[in-house]
């Protein structure tokens, strides 16, 4: 196996989407499935431990600034709309999948359930790749439906828990350890703006990306979604990054050059066509 002759390939049908995606005038996000979809079915391409590394890592961090781009306060004005927009996204695509998956198809309860879950889920990485492109982002709008996102994924993962989560000490070990992070953590990373913003090794970023990775370890240790801690990280540090935009930038660039293509990429390649 030749890793860089892989890695070529992989990065070559994500120029090939974004070509296309710039020329068409549609979102990058939904051409790299479908160049997904070619290079799983006719280029050889193959699902690699790395690729799955990348994909995992950026829709984490995609998430996190997905939070990160919520105005707090527009966030409280809103969070009536917010709620009712998130929760009626989740609760009628799964019941309308579980419904039809259990009497019409006949399949048992369990796998009706999961369905339901499946189809009713969104995800706020390509939502907030989509928004970025097109600059809704920065409207009010924008906000209101990347944190009513957030509201059907957190449906999702309270489904999974009601019906499938097997309630142990990681469970407690993790709320605990996430309420406390994402209480400290917007004193922390302002702290280490201050006093070490202008460093080229980019100490806040690290640490950032130390709480994300420490937080989705737990997150799967108490069987529920690295992305759902990585969102309120966001959300608690959205006032520190409205203040420091450069290390939004920084981050969004990380994102955007490299990790969010194998987020696209993947499921297409895994998905429409598995080999």
């Amino acid at each position: 196996m030749n890793m860089w002759m892989d890695a070529s390939l992989w990065v070559g049908l994500a120029l090939v989407a974004a070509l296309i995606s710039v020329r068409l005038g549609i979102s990058v996000a939904l051409t790299e499935i479908m160049v997904g979809a070619i290079g799983g079915n006719y280029l050889g391409l193959h699902m690699l431990p790395w690729v799955e590394y990348l994909a995992g890592f950026g829709a984490i961090l995609l998430t996190f600034l997905a939070g990160a781009e919520i105005n707090p306060s527009v966030l409280k004005n809103k969070f009536k709309e917010t709620v009712l927009i998130g929760f009626i996204s989740f609760l009628l695509p799964f019941l309308g999948a579980f419904a039809f998956a259990y009497y019409v198809i006949g399949w048992t309860l369990n796998a009706s359930l999961i369905t339901g879950i499946a189809l009713s889920t969104t995800s706020v990485a390509v939502i907030y790749a989509v928004m970025v492109e097109t600059g809704l982002n920065e409207t009010e709008l924008g906000k209101i439906i990347l944190a009513a996102c957030f509201i059907t994924d957190l449906g999702t993962v309270v489904a999974l828990g009601v019906f499938f989560a097997n309630y142990d000490w990681w469970l407690a070990v993790f709320i605990l350890v996430s309420a406390l992070v994402i209480v400290l953590t917007p004193f922390t990373t302002r702290w280490l703006i201050e006093q070490f913003g202008n460093q080229v090794s980019q100490i806040e970023i690290k640490f950032i990306l130390l709480l994300l990775f420490g937080l989705g370890g737990l997150a799967l240790k108490a069987n529920s979604e690295a992305v759902l801690p990585a969102y309120l990280l966001g959300l608690a540090v959205a006032r520190v990054f409205m203040q420091n935009k450069q290390v939004m930038v920084k981050m969004r660039a990380i994102a955007f050059a490299l990790l969010t293509r194998f987020i696209s990429l993947k499921p297409a390649y895994l998905y429409l066509f598995p080999s």
